[in-house]
């Protein structure tokens, strides 16, 4: 179908004629009949920007609006390769990236009209990529970050963790964070919370040790918990906290503490991040790395602008916050960034079955395990993700997106680390 008038520039014209020559049928657009089983959409490719003008704009229209199969050769017409910008474009079933994945493939709003992504490799030399590129993590780059098991290893050579997680209104979240935790590896787990929650705890947990903390009126953490906090934090080879601890006088001045004298790796999420955010700068004060997992609500409250500036720049947002206080950043959403402020990764497993509470503490406690475990903490942010997908992704295919918990995937994660072993 020829969406517009017959090519003029010498090199189209040529391969066009070839084409016509060869018997390929050339139908315009205004003749073409639409139902049909499959459309091919090769209308615009990596340099298309702006807003389609017609008659682009009406063909877009008629291609969304049958019932074909639509496939989109490199990008769907209409998104911007280079920032993920979209006015209006083709909806693709399936897009077949040349070489390598583009911006719109992995940035709202384009990824939204890719479809399923397929890259294929046409022969473009390596040396041609060299830049300032994001990576697409792969399985066999998140194999290589797990190390074999010594035959006659024992529970202190797989790492200890502590988790700082859970309140009165939330102890589900440092369940699950626990869960997550022990389901990827770590020798041992000690869970620290406020004590009203201990029979929450020892009803969902028994392989953990615990440590009950004081607690304010409000069933947090109390400031009452840091001499206790930090002493466990001396045992420990990672710690995860913020998971459901609550936002609060005690907790920032817990969560300042902790960022400033853990001699370990810390990752830092939910109400962590909410904490971290009213003295930021706290970070640059760290001794040891500090992972941060905010969801794009939480970043925009860490750079003081709205939701909708975070998920226009993702990767800027999470790249220049990372650069600038030192830490690593794990900003979360569809096509989850993982940025150490000089290297960018961009993953592509998950799916929207996961938009739900807790799976951001599963997340959290993998990710700890990781790093317990002895992988390094920018591996460990970008392992995590890549498996914490992978499972929300099985797990949809056995269940459904909308039919799945975190409690599906807690159940499948034990069985699918076989994978990396």
């Amino acid at each position: 179908m020829l969406c517009d008038k017959k090519p003029t520039l010498e090199v189209t014209k040529k391969y066009f004629d070839e084409a016509v020559e060869s018997g390929v049928k050339v139908t315009s657009f205004a003749d073409c009949d639409m139902n049909c089983a499959v459309i091919v959409d090769c209308i615009f490719g990596i340099g298309f920007h702006g807003e389609p003008k017609e008659p682009f704009n009406s063909v877009f229209n008629a291609i969304n609006e049958s019932n074909a199969i639509v496939v989109s050769v490199d990008t769907p017409s209409g998104t911007n390769a280079t920032d993920g910008s979209v006015v209006n474009a083709v909806r693709a079933d399936l897009t077949v990236a040349i070489s390598s994945y583009k911006y719109c493939h992995v940035l709202p709003p384009a990824n939204a009209y890719c479809g399923k992504i397929v890259s294929v490799n046409i022969g473009i030399p390596n040396e041609c990529f060299n830049g300032d590129y994001a990576s697409t993590i792969t399985k066999a780059y998140v194999k290589k970050c797990f190390e074999k098991r010594n035959l006659n290893a024992n529970k202190g050579d797989f790492g200890k963790q502590l988790n700082i997680c859970g309140s009165y209104k939330m102890p589900g979240a440092s369940v699950i964070c626990a869960n997550a935790a022990l389901k990827t590896g770590v020798g041992l787990l000690k869970c620290a919370f406020p004590k009203s929650i201990y029979g929450v705890l020892t009803s969902h947990l028994t392989q953990p040790i615990f440590a009950p903390m004081s607690e304010n009126e409000d069933k947090t953490f109390s400031m009452g918990a840091l001499t206790d906090i930090l002493k466990e934090i001396k045992w420990a080879d990672s710690v995860a906290v913020g998971c459901g601890i609550g936002n609060n006088d005690d907790t920032q001045i817990l969560l300042n503490q902790i960022v400033k004298e853990s001699e370990v790796p810390v990752v830092v999420d939910a109400d962590g991040i909410n904490c971290l955010s009213v003295n930021i700068d706290v970070l640059k004060d760290s001794k040891a790395p500090v992972i941060l997992t905010p969801h794009p609500g939480e970043m925009a409250r860490l750079i003081h602008q709205d939701i909708s500036f975070v998920q226009e720049n993702r990767m800027d947002c999470a790249k220049s916050f990372a650069k600038e206080y030192g830490c690593i950043v794990v900003l979360k959403g569809a096509n989850t960034v993982v940025t150490d402020g000089v290297n960018v990764f961009v993953n592509t497993t998950g799916n929207p079955g996961m938009a739900m509470g807790g799976t951001g503490d599963m997340l959290t406690g993998m990710l700890a395990s990781f790093i317990a475990q002895g992988m390094n903490p920018f591996d460990a942010a970008v392992s995590a993700v890549y498996v914490h997908g992978l499972c929300g992704d099985i797990t949809a295919r056995e269940l459904s997106q909308r039919g799945m918990t975190v409690y599906n995937m807690l159940e499948l994660l034990g069985a699918l680390m076989i994978d990396f072993e």
